[in-house]
């Protein structure tokens, strides 16, 4: 028990992160942890934020887009696609979050 607390002792003392790539994370099967700047992949484009959480809005508008106009969904590692609501807030220090991805919706359906 003693050692686990002199680990986060000095872990505390390292500071956060300079950044963490989610994508590359994830796929390593490492959990992520407080850092000054995340990489997000949304569809094709990465994007570097400096904020541990954003809403789904938020998300989508990093690539000029609106939940009027897409859905956003989150891509966790070994799992399926989880769709994001617009005021949902998403947390980048979530294990196994890989990427982002938009879906036009097509106001024309039906």
């Amino acid at each position: 028990m003693k050692d686990d607390k002199d680990h986060g002792q000095i872990a505390a003392a390292e500071g956060p992160e300079e950044l963490i790539d989610l994508e590359e994370w994830a796929k390593a099967g490492k959990t992520p942890k407080p850092a000054k700047v995340y990489r997000i992949r949304i569809d094709k484009d990465k994007k570097d934020v400096t904020v541990p959480f954003m809403t789904g809005r938020e998300i989508l508008g990093l690539v000029s887009k609106t939940p009027e106009t897409h859905m956003l969904s989150q891509k966790i590692r070994g799992g399926a696609p989880q769709p994001v609501a617009a005021d949902q807030i998403v947390r980048f220090d979530t294990p196994g979050i890989e990427r982002f991805q938009t879906l036009a919706l097509d106001p024309t359906e039906g």
